[in-house]
């Protein structure tokens, strides 16, 4: 992650009058270091150990101030735990059926599919999800040593 990236974050934080609190600054960083789509509950653990007071619901209402100013994008799957995404470019993700690992892809916009769905059924689309799922190379090891 570059510190340029951080700052701006955090510039962001503050133009919005938001307070930047040692746990927040610390939830964004982890955010913008990992490489993963972690869950509120994985964040906690991973800095549990440098805030040993901070609980769970600090975690959650810090990801919920980084969505609402637009750092974090939260990813929904039905009823398994949110993930939190820190790359709020336009992408797709690719999900392992396995681990449930989640690889950010990168593909031109599917404007046309949304004005076609508009023109067909009639709504007014705000946005699109597209998910890809199959099998990560570290899964397909693991499956191919059994075998």
């Amino acid at each position: 992650m570059s510190e340029k990236r951080l700052r701006q974050a955090i510039d962001t934080l503050k133009e919005s009058g938001v307070r930047i609190t040692p746990q927040r600054h610390a939830v964004l960083e982890y955010l913008l270091t990992s490489m993963v789509h972690p869950t509120a509950d994985e964040i906690y653990k991973a800095l549990e150990s440098k805030f040993p007071n901070m609980s769970v619901a600090t975690v959650y209402n810090n990801l919920r101030v980084l969505r609402e100013v637009g750092l974090v994008r939260e990813l929904t799957y039905g009823d398994a735990s949110s993930r939190f995404d820190c790359n709020t470019t336009e992408h797709y993700h690719i999900i392992c059926n396995e681990c449930g690992k989640i690889v950010d892809f990168q593909y031109p916009s599917l404007h046309e599919v949304e004005s076609l769905a508009e023109q067909v059924t009639g709504f007014n689309v705000s946005h699109h999800r597209l998910e890809i799922y199959g099998t990560c190379d570290d899964c397909k090891h693991v499956a191919t040593a059994k075998h």
